[in-house]
């Protein structure tokens, strides 16, 4: 049985009255890449800041690389790069120096530090602000930086907690692309986004947390396609009436909800291709025009929706 890189058992973190965390239990095994998904509130950061040594638990237990993450603090912090979702650097330095002040506090040799900053500053594509000052980074830049940073001692696990958050299109493209080319070097990455579809393109596994609780963790396209059983249709029809509508969605025992969006028509469906063929010629028998009429993709943003309301375990 191959042993999980990250184990999460019992994890439960409660303030006071609030419980943050509710018996989280979580295995992630080497070379995943796993998107931890959920709402403000959810209980992600505070997963995070506890795999990470910086937060207690009230109850469980979680491993890094095989350490406890509370008797084996020091194991723990050279085994995983922790990046936080909001951050500061420090003004006065340049580029180079805040790697370097962050190798030396590793106890990396200064020969070491300057072929690993190199290597460092040419991965995240920062060789040619090397000398810049901090503080004159753009947000994007910085939040290469602060990756570089957390790469700088080259651990086997990163948590990276929302590492596109306020970055444009542009930037969080390129985020994505590093992240592809960190899996690709073996890293395991444990990853928390609200921007679903580009989980979707990065990850492997997914878990969806709300209220403290983990609903559902698995194989992504495994989850999809347990998904695929809850369609979704879209139907598009020509002069039809609302009540028409409803009246002819609703009589159908495969329907499950039905809502109207900008025009079309958005259906719940639980039956397999025939029972759509079935419903499809039922619309036309009724004298409806249909102009369009197709299954949708079933994507992250869809799973989380059915996952949350639980219409699927």
């Amino acid at each position: 049985m191959i042993e999980p890189v990250i184990e999460i058992i019992g994890f439960t973190k409660i303030y006071e009255s609030l419980t943050a965390v509710d018996r989280l239990n979580l295995n992630i095994e080497e070379g995943d890449v796993f998107g931890l998904i959920g709402p403000n509130g959810a209980g992600k950061t505070t997963t995070f800041r506890f795999l990470a040594t910086l937060l207690l638990p009230t109850r469980g237990i979680a491993r890094i690389a095989g350490y406890d993450v509370v008797r084996q603090v020091r194991d723990v912090r050279r085994s995983m790069g922790y990046m936080p979702d909001s951050f500061g650097v420090y003004y006065g330095m340049r580029v180079w120096e805040f790697l370097d002040f962050f190798a030396a506090s590793y106890g990396i040799s200064r020969y070491r530090r300057r072929r690993i900053i190199d290597d460092l500053l040419e991965l995240l594509d920062l060789g040619h602000r090397r000398n810049d000052a901090v503080q004159a980074l753009s947000r994007g830049m910085t939040q290469r930086l602060c990756l570089a940073k957390t790469l700088v001692h080259d651990p086997p696990v990163l948590i990276l907690d929302e590492p596109a958050s306020g970055l444009d299109p542009r930037a969080r493209i390129e985020i994505k692309e590093l992240i592809r080319e960190l899996r690709s070097m073996g890293k395991t990455i444990l990853i928390s986004s609200h921007i679903l579809h580009e989980l979707a393109d990065i990850c492997t596994h997914v878990g969806f947390i709300e209220g403290g609780k983990l609903l559902a963790a698995g194989d992504l396209q495994r989850i999809l396609e347990e998904i695929r059983s809850h369609q979704i249709l879209e139907i598009r029809v020509i002069g039809a009436e609302r009540r028409e509508m409803e009246r002819a969605l609703g009589d159908n025992a495969d329907v499950t909800d039905i809502r109207c969006d900008n025009g079309v028509w958005v259906v719940d469906f639980t039956g397999d291709d025939e029972a759509q063929a079935q419903l499809l010629a039922s619309l036309l028998e009724r004298g409806i025009t249909v102009q369009e009429f197709h299954q949708r993709r079933v994507n992250l943003e869809e799973a989380f929706i059915k996952i949350t309301r639980g219409e699927v375990t």
